[in-house]
């Protein structure tokens, strides 16, 4: 497996903070988030990780330089324009084995996902891209047909679809509740993205060709979802912590206690 860590954002919700760090160096649980998602990633069986920087990149690659984790982990360096999703994945496309899928992973994401099952799902798919999405109740949906393809985007908030197919962005959709059959609407699904998916070489190789160098893997993925076959993968029973607060710090550290976080770290 290889993997790349998102690293490389300001962490401004984590003011103050980060005003003297990266949100990746931000501690929880006595341990760097960074860290945290290394070690997951490690146990899921990456041998291969790319980490991009920005915010005090110097502080990750001198933190990275002085920790050996048993696997190789390069660096992407975006100290000179922070890329956003896609152009960080694009800038980092050569530090990829070209002929493995690579999986993204947010560094402020806490989760009880089983990484390696995620990413042998995605390899046995033969997708371009996989999603990890769940049944979270929010504004801002992704949609997939009945065969869990990504079709498009909502806000149900305000109505707006984003999507390449004209018969997608003609439909309608209302926020669905706690009950499961509400997330299936005019023949779709309505799920949330969780932040990690899986990108086979296909897709890279595509990112690669955007003529921009800064843009959202999201965008990338609405813009090419009818040409590119891109899945969503449901899980049910998804817990995670985006640790993107100040107010999100103890529930991470109880995130991090939790028995089911640490039994999922070694899960096949």
């Amino acid at each position: 497996m290889q993997a790349m860590i998102f690293a490389a954002g300001l962490g401004t919700r984590l003011k103050p903070l980060t005003d003297t760090m990266p949100k990746a160096l931000v501690r929880v649980g006595g341990a760097p988030l960074l860290e945290h998602v290394v070690r997951r990633l490690i146990d899921a069986g990456c041998s291969r990780m790319v980490v991009n920087v920005h915010h005090f990149a110097d502080q990750i690659t001198d933190y990275l330089d002085a920790h050996n984790y048993g696997v190789d982990i390069h660096v992407s360096d975006e100290t000179e324009q922070l890329l956003d999703t896609g152009g960080g994945i694009k800038r980092a496309a050569s530090l990829f084995d070209q002929h493995q899928p690579v999986l993204i992973h947010n560094v402020d994401i806490l989760s009880n996902v089983d990484l390696a099952a995620f990413y042998r799902h995605s390899q046995e798919a033969k997708a371009d891209a996989m999603l990890l999405v769940s049944r979270r109740i929010t504004q801002r949906y992704l949609v997939f047909d009945s065969n869990m393809r990504l079709v498009g985007w909502t806000n149900v908030d305000t109505g707006e679809v984003k999507s390449p197919h004209a018969e997608i962005r003609q439909l309608h959709f209302v926020s669905p509740t706690e009950e499961d059959s509400s997330y299936y609407q005019n023949n779709c699904y309505l799920c949330a993205f969780s932040g990690i998916h899986v990108l086979a070489s296909s897709a890279v190789q595509a990112v690669e060709a955007v003529d921009a160098e800064k843009f959202p893997i999201m965008d990338f993925y609405l813009n090419n979802c009818d040409r590119l076959d891109i899945r969503g993968e449901l899980k049910t029973d998804l817990h995670l912590l985006d640790v993107g607060k100040l107010d999100s710090l103890q529930a991470a550290e109880d995130f991090i206690a939790n028995s089911e976080y640490r039994n999922s770290k070694t899960e096949n």
